[in-house]
C-alpha cells in the first residue's frame, strides 16, 4: 500500500509550477516539466490516488460535517458556536454561500478531480508503452472508480456541479465549462458511468490492498442508484411516490454481487471501529492511514478530517467536535429488546455505568457515543467524567467514539494537532445490506428485508461480552419478529431505525434524510426539543432555538461564493440561496 502513497515529489511541484513560466525568467531546478511528468502514468496514478486523504478538519473528504452536524445525530461541539464555520451547517438558517469551509472543500475535491484527469491522460498517451495494454486498462479503471468517488461527493453536497473530465482538461475548457451544462440526472449517469467501467475491468481482488477492486464498484454502483431511486433530491421530489423501481432492481443486483463475494460481517460491532481491524472482510472500500512507526515516514499518513474529533482531556490535543446528540442517544432505547419508534424522545434518558435501571438500551449505543461513567473506548483506566467535555453548557457531556483508536495506542500525530491511525469507511459490508434491504422493502421482498436486518441485528447481540461487558446488565436487543415486517410502511421504519443505529455519528445520516423525502419533518422536530437538553442539571444546546431547515432549499449547500465571482455568469447557484 506504501507503494501507492509514495508520490513523486517533482511531478508534484511540476503541476505546482505549471503556467508560472510567464512570470518568471529563469527556468526552476528539481521539477519535471509538466509535459515529462505525463510520460510516467503509474506515478501520475499514484498522484491521484494521493488525494483520498489529502484532506483537513475544514475541508474533510469523510464528509462528516455534512452527513452528521447537519442531521438530528450530532451537535457540532469544540470551544462554542463561533468554533469554525461549521455552526451554520447545524442551523442551517444562518448558512450563506460565503462559508469558507464550502470554498475549500469545492476547490479540494476539485484538485482531486483534476488530479485523476492528469492521470487519465498520461496513461491514454504512454500507459501502454510503459505498463503494457492490461494493466494500462486497469488502472484507468481505477482512476475512473476515484474520478467518480470524488464526483459522487461534489454532487451530494453541491449538487449541480461542473462535469470536468480528462477531455475538457486537454481542450483547456475547464473555465468555461458552466455548472448547468448538464442536469442532475446527467451528472449522476456519468458517474455512474466511470463506476461502471471500473466494474467492468477491475479484478475481485488486488494486489495492493488499498485500491479499489470490482465489488467495491459494484457497492458504488447501488449507492448511486439508491440515490437516484428515490427522486431527484429535493423534498418536493423525493420520497415513496417517486420511487423508480428500476433503479432499485438495480441496487438489489449490484448488491448481490457484495453479498456473494468475500466480504461478510465482522463478528463483533466494536471491532469495525478499532485500527487493528481496519481492512477486514467488513472493509469493502476506505481510505487507508498508517503509523510512522509502521511505516517509517516521520508523521504516518494519519486521517486529517477527524483531526477535530478527539475528546476534551483524554487526547492531548483534544478539540471535542462531533458530539452526538441526546436525540440519538435516545433512540438507542429498547422496549423487550426492539425499538421504542414511536414515543422514544418523550424524554431524555442516559445511562450511568453500574447503575441500571428498567431503561434497557441497543448495545451500539456503547460502541457509538461516549458517555460519562463509562470506559472511553473499552479502557477502564480511561473513564469519562463530566469534565471530559470543553463546553459542555453549550455541547452537553457525550463524545463520539467510532472515528478514534483506544487512548492506549495513542495519536498518530499530536501537537499542535492531533490525527489517528484510522481508515476513514468509504464503503462497509453492512452499510451495502443495508441498501439492499432498503431496496428489498421497496420491491415488496419484505421477508428477505428482515433477514438481512434481523443479521445485523444479531451481530448487535454478539457484540457485548468482548468489549462492553460492564454494560451488560443495560443492553437489551432482539430480533424483529414477521409482523413487523408485514406492510411496507412498518418494514420501512425499521428498515430506517436500523440504518441510524448501526451507521450512527459514520457521515450518513442527513443523506438518508434526504433520500427519503423526510428531511425538514426530521429535523424541524428535532430543533424543537434538542433545545430543551439537560444533562444532570446542566442545560445545553439552547442555540437550536433559531435552527431551521427549509425544504426544497437546504436539502444542498450552496455553490461557494468563491466560486461563483471567479468568473462571473459561468456558474448558477443553487435554489434558494442568494448570490
Amino acid at each position: 500500500m506504501r507503494k501507492i502513497y509514495a508520490i513523486s515529489v517533482a511531478i508534484m511541484l511540476s503541476m505546482s509550477f505549471t503556467g508560472c513560466n510567464d512570470f518568471l525568467d529563469y527556468t526552476p531546478t528539481g521539477v519535471v516539466p509538466e509535459d515529462k511528468a505525463f510520460s510516467y502514468p503509474e506515478e501520475m496514478v499514484n498522484s491521484a490516488y494521493s488525494m483520498l486523504g489529502d484532506c483537513w478538519y475544514s475541508y474533510p473528504f469523510n464528509l462528516w460535517p455534512y452527513g452528521d452536524l447537519a442531521s438530528d445525530d450530532c451537535l457540532k461541539g469544540g470551544g462554542g458556536t463561533g468554533d469554525t464555520g461549521y455552526h451554520d451547517i447545524e442551523v442551517w438558517s444562518s448558512l450563506t454561500s460565503s462559508r469558507g469551509e464550502l470554498d475549500e472543500l469545492w476547490y479540494r475535491l476539485y484538485c482531486a478531480v483534476s488530479r485523476c484527469n492528469r492521470a487519465l491522460v498520461s496513461l491514454q498517451e504512454y500507459g501502454e508503452n510503459a505498463l503494457g495494454k492490461s494493466t494500462t486498462t486497469q488502472r484507468e479503471a481505477e482512476v475512473r472508480f476515484l474520478r467518480a468517488h470524488f464526483y459522487f461527493k461534489l454532487i451530494s453536497v453541491f449538487r449541480q456541479v461542473p462535469w470536468i473530465d480528462e477531455q475538457v482538461y486537454k481542450d483547456k475548457a475547464t473555465e468555461k465549462t458552466s455548472n448547468t451544462q448538464y442536469t442532475y440526472q446527467q451528472l449522476c449517469e456519468k458517474v455512474i458511468a466511470d463506476f461502471q467501467f471500473a466494474y467492468d475491468n477491475l479484478p475481485e481482488k488486488q494486489v495492493d490492498g488499498g485500491r479499489p477492486n470490482k465489488i467495491a464498484a459494484a457497492a458504488y454502483l447501488a449507492k448511486c442508484y439508491l440515490s437516484l431511486a428515490w427522486g431527484d433530491g429535493y423534498e418536493s421530489a423525493d420520497g415513496v411516490s417517486h420511487i423508480n423501481k428500476d433503479y432499485m432492481q438495480k441496487v438489489v443486483d449490484y448488491s448481490d454481487v457484495v453479498k456473494n463475494s468475500n466480504y461478510d460481517y465482522l463478528e463483533d460491532y466494536g471491532d469495525i471501529f478499532l485500527p487493528e481491524y481496519k481492512n477486514s472482510k467488513e472493509s469493502i472500500f476506505a481510505v487507508q492511514t498508517s503509523d510512522y512507526s509502521a511505516d517509517h515516514t516521520r508523521y504516518g499518513r494519519a486521517n486529517w478530517s477527524n483531526t477535530l474529533n478527539g475528546c476534551w482531556g483524554i487526547w492531548s490535543c483534544g478539540w471535542d467536535f462531533h458530539k452526538p446528540s441526546q436525540n440519538l442517544v435516545n433512540a438507542f432505547k429498547t422496549r423487550n429488546g426492539l425499538p421504542e419508534f414511536k414515543d422514544y424522545n418523550d424524554s431524555d434518558e442516559y445511562p450511568i455505568n453500574g447503575k441500571p435501571t428498567e431503561q434497557k438500551w441497543d448495545p451500539r449505543l456503547f460502541h457509538t457515543v461516549g458517555m460519562p461513567t463509562f470506559p472511553y473506548k473499552y479502557e477502564s483506566q480511561y473513564t469519562l467524567t463530566k469534565a471530559n467535555s470543553r463546553t459542555p453548557n453549550t455541547y452537553g457531556y457525550y463524545t463520539s467514539l467510532k472515528e478514534v483508536p483506544q487512548r492506549s495506542k495513542g495519536e498518530t500525530y499530536n501537537r499542535p494537532w492531533q490525527a489517528f491511525d484510522m481508515n476513514d469507511y468509504v464503503l462497509r459490508y453492512t452499510d451495502v445490506m443495508l441498501m439492499r434491504a432498503e431496496a428489498l422493502i421497496e420491491l415488496d421482498r419484505l421477508d428477505e428485508a428482515r433477514q438481512i436486518i434481523n443479521d445485523i441485528r444479531q451481530r448487535a447481540k454478539n457484540s457485548i461480552t468482548k468489549h462492553i461487558s460492564y454494560a451488560a446488565d443495560q443492553c437489551e436487543i432482539a430480533l424483529y419478529p414477521a409482523s413487523y415486517f408485514q406492510d411496507k410502511e412498518t418494514a420501512r421504519t425499521c428498515l430506517r431505525w436500523e440504518r441510524r443505529l448501526e451507521m450512527g455519528m459514520e457521515g450518513s445520516r442527513f443523506f438518508d434524510l434526504r433520500r427519503w423525502g423526510i428531511a425538514s419533518e426530521t429535523l424541524n422536530n428535532y430543533f424543537k426539543t434538542e433545545q430543551n437538553d439537560v444533562y444532570d442539571g446542566q442545560k445545553y444546546a439552547e442555540y437550536y432555538k433559531d435552527a431551521h431547515f427549509t425544504p426544497d432549499k437546504n436539502e444542498f449547500w450552496p455553490i461557494p461564493y468563491n466560486q461563483l465571482y471567479y468568473i462571473p455568469g459561468l456558474y448558477e447557484q443553487n435554489k434558494g440561496y442568494d448570490k
